[in-house]
């Protein structure tokens, strides 16, 4: 009687073990039939491979890079006119790099573009000129010098490189929503020229519609954070002395720069503070201009500077904004340019980023043959925003430092802080080499940055405490040094301490991203 219960118990046990195991293996083959089936749906159905939303200097150059590797792109734009922005007008010669990397480079042709060999810095009635480094570069494969440009005109031309490709379809029209299923994102809802409501589907989606983003807050818990506003209008029929330096003036409330845009035209944009923004229309701001900017400009550019104001040019304002990078937790769907990442523009370099986002993301995008696969995609992104950080993590960082030492204060730490800045990048051999290719994204390595913050930071404490230590000194000291210790901190959290201290990755961004063999 045992015997035989045994061997029904361990027949019995057999036989479940069997079935279950023909089941599972017949379910898994039948999931990845369906996932298959699904891919290829996918693939066939959809007449695009990718949706752009945004055709600024982002969404038009990974639109290009893009189509050409075989993709069909669909680009939405909601203003086919050339814009009028001024910010993205210098580009960097890490920039140039990039460009030249996605076949873009003649996209500075023909726009009258001017070549920048860096800045001429002026403080307290001191000038001084910081360049791009030609030796000592960091063995920087390119020609290093950067370009100033009407951005509308480089926006137009980057369109057209894309639109000329036969896979690329270039539409105005106005996104209004994302089209989600189950945490997917397979498209958008717009608006077309026509006013006809309409769907776009792909199976990967990029949204880089700029810093006034309406779909960041569906994608990212990051909201913009309006840092301060930036103030500009354009001298025409004018040309600076020497006017491939940018010039740079450390005054009050915060900086001033004039830089030349065309052969005959001058930006001049300042900096103010969200408490104190005089009107515009009713002239407030003009007589701001003449007041109280104009008299801190050096007497050889107060002409030029004043020259648009007095002829009537057009003034605008723009908030400047910060949103740190996050990855959106949606599948088939990426944030790019500054709907995914912005740092405060005085180091000018938010195009810069987005370029090496879009040579990182197309490299990694290059082996997949179909995008239908979103768990795919979604490694893709991943790696996308760890491989991004040595470029990121260095501009971010110094964007944040290097708007804040230019802010104008009674503080005497912050000033120490201030003009430990100015006389540190002023003064010549390594400190001004390092501090520019650094500026210049020719030397994308956080840990650089941090040795040479470090150094500003200790040359402001031995000024502040000379000619000897007194107790007021040395407290003023220990409040520069906790200054910079917030200027810093901070974007360990943000950026990551691993990214921030560790060279390992820098290296391979470097080997990857700026060696002379992979132009």
């Amino acid at each position: 009687m045992d015997t035989a219960f045994a061997y029904v118990s361990v027949w019995t046990l057999l036989a479940f073990v069997l079935t279950w195991t023909v089941f599972y293996f017949t379910n898994m083959k039948s999931k990845a039939t369906k996932l298959a089936e699904t891919v290829a749906e996918e693939r066939k159905d959809g007449a695009t491979d990718v949706i752009i939303v945004g055709a600024g200097v982002g969404g038009s150059a990974l639109a290009h890079a893009l189509a050409k590797d075989g993709r069909r792109v669909h680009v939405i734009e909601r203003d086919m006119r050339a814009p009028e922005r001024m910010m993205g007008e210098f580009m960097q010669p890490g920039g140039r790099l990039m460009l030249s990397k996605l076949g873009l480079e003649d996209c500075l042709e023909g726009i009258d573009a001017q070549i920048a060999t860096g800045m001429a810095v002026y403080k307290d009635g001191k000038e001084a000129d910081t360049l791009f480094p030609v030796e000592n570069n960091n063995n920087f494969p390119y020609e290093p010098l950067g370009r100033t440009f009407h951005n509308g005109q480089f926006v137009q031309r980057l369109r057209q490189k894309a639109s000329s490709l036969p896979n690329v379809r270039l539409e105005e029209g106005t996104v209004r929503s994302l089209i989600e299923e189950k945490g997917v994102i397979k498209g958008v809802t717009y608006k077309n020229s026509a006013g006809e409501e309409t769907t776009a589907l792909a199976p990967l989606t990029v949204v880089c519609d700029g810093c006034y983003s309406n779909l960041r807050r569906s994608l990212s818990d990051n909201n913009a954070e309006v840092l301060s506003y930036q103030v500009g209008y354009i001298s025409k029929n004018c040309q600076l002395e020497e006017p491939e330096k940018l010039k740079l003036i450390m005054g009050k409330p915060s900086y001033t720069m004039l830089y030349q845009i065309s052969s005959t035209d001058v930006r001049c944009v300042f900096e103010i503070f969200p408490n104190n923004i005089p009107s515009i229309s009713n002239g407030e701001m003009a007589n701001f201009v003449k007041n109280t900017i104009a008299p801190q400009v050096p007497l050889k550019l107060r002409k030029i500077f004043l020259k648009g104001i007095d002829e009537g040019a057009h003034i605008k304002t723009m908030p400047v904004k910060s949103v740190s990078a996050s990855l959106s937790e949606k599948k088939g769907v990426i944030l790019l340019g500054d709907a995914f990442n912005m740092r405060h523009p005085a180091i000018a370099s938010g195009m810069m980023v987005v370029l090496s986002d879009i040579l990182i993301l197309r490299g990694l995008l290059q082996p997949l043959s179909n995008l239908g696969d979103a768990h795919r995609v979604s490694e893709v992104i991943k790696s996308f925003y760890d491989i991004r950080k040595p470029m990121s993590a260095t501009v971010n960082t110094l964007g944040n430092a290097f708007s804040q030492v230019l802010i104008a204060s009674t503080d005497e730490a912050k000033e120490a802080m201030r003009q430990g800045c100015y006389d540190y990048l002023c003064s010549g051999g390594f400190r001004t080499s390092g501090m520019m290719a650094l500026l210049g994204g020719m030397n994308p390595r956080p840990l650089s940055l941090i040795y040479h913050l470090c150094g500003i930071t200790l040359s402001s404490i031995g000024h502040l405490l000379s000619p000897f230590p007194s107790p007021v000194r040395i407290w003023h000291s220990l409040r520069l040094f906790g200054l910079a210790m917030k200027m810093l901190v901070p974007h360990f959290k943000t950026e990551g301490v691993g990214q921030m201290l560790f060279p390992v990755n820098a290296a391979a961004y470097r080997k990857s991203y700026l060696a002379a063999s992979a132009l």
